[in-house]
């Protein structure tokens, strides 16, 4: 199993294991390929050790992934609620950010429902 900025690589195809790294997608593992000039049906376990070192090389150099990249997504939100900004209130308070409704759905942000006692009249 090849090992790759810290993620064990499954034996897939190469462009399909590159998005097992966090921060990779499709579109990125296509132009890693390209770039390492690595044919992206080959399997992972039928590279060269030459060939994963310029994956892990173009990796590094070019990409910010695995701990770099979630280090700067926190920042990024721990700026926003340090400036007390819309979005950084919604982080906050566990809410959804971009406009979505939340009398009904946004389970997701909410978390489970906490049933409420119907009101008396």
């Amino acid at each position: 199993m090849a090992r790759l900025v810290g993620v064990d690589l499954p034996n897939k195809h190469v462009n399909i294991a590159l998005t097992y790294v966090y921060g990779i997608g499709r579109s990125s593992a296509d132009e890693i390929c390209v770039k390492a000039k690595i044919d992206p049906m080959r399997k992972i376990n039928d590279l060269s050790q030459e060939e994963l070192n310029e994956l892990r090389t173009i990796l590094e150099a070019d990409y910010k992934v695995e701990g770099r990249l979630r280090t700067e997504i926190a920042l990024n939100i721990k700026r926003l609620m340090d400036i007390g900004c819309y979005r950084g209130l919604r982080h906050r308070k566990g809410l959804p950010l971009r406009g979505q409704r939340t009398r009904t759905n946004a389970r997701t942000r909410k978390g489970k429902k906490k049933t409420v006692a119907g009101k008396k009249k």
